[in-house]
């Protein structure tokens, strides 16, 4: 876990060697962290997925990547900051680190560690569909699923940034391995990526 703390905001390293998958499925854990879960900014509904999203990681065959929503301590100078003015997901902070159950399945299947990381200060991870084509090796995925949080903040950013990518691929979002920042949030988003054909499992 210090590992990833002290490399979160790092860049331009040279590419990792990695094993490609036998498939071209893709599972994306969003924002699966304390502060979301228990923190600063925690809900019940997001304390209540932890199992279903532990579930998804442990049971996937294929491609798992993970992002980590990431600030500094000038977060509450960004525009972000300005509009939601809680801070949150600093980084090395215990609020910013994977939820333990989620971690423990990460490292169940050999993908917690920053290969496999997005640090993200946005709501949308822009380097993730390129890091997903580097892991499949210059290929396509033939489908994308994401589960976590916040279905009506960054899993809608993120699912739409990778149906803009890969608008051949199946995407879908879990809706049971899913919370929003309120239960309405979660509602109004589901049905708001429905009409951009993104699919819903579990709803």
């Amino acid at each position: 876990m210090e590992e990833l703390f002290n490399r979160a905001s790092a860049a331009g390293e040279e590419p990792v060697a990695v094993e490609v998958p036998a498939n071209k499925n893709v599972l994306v854990v969003v924002d699966m962290q304390n502060d979301f879960i228990t923190g600063s900014l925690g809900t019940k509904e997001a304390q209540g997925i932890v199992a279903s999203v532990v579930k998804r990681i442990l049971d996937f065959d294929g491609l798992i990547l993970y992002t980590l929503d990431t600030h500094t301590e000038k977060y509450l100078e960004t525009q972000e900051g300005k509009k939601l003015p809680v801070e949150h997901c600093i980084a090395g902070t215990d609020g910013w680190a994977p939820n333990a159950a989620v971690w423990m399945a990460l490292m169940q299947k050999n993908v917690a560690d920053e290969r496999h990381m997005i640090a993200k200060d946005t709501f949308g991870g822009v380097s993730l569909p390129i890091r997903i084509h580097e892991l499949l090796g210059g290929a396509d995925p033939e489908s994308i699923t994401l589960v976590g949080l916040c279905t009506d903040i960054c899993v809608i950013s993120n699912a739409l940034l990778l149906k803009a990518f890969y608008p051949e691929a199946a995407i879908s979002v879990d809706a049971a391995a899913s919370a929003g920042a309120t239960p309405e949030g979660h509602k109004n988003a589901l049905t708001a990526m429905k009409t951009c054909q993104i699919d819903i499992e579990n709803e």
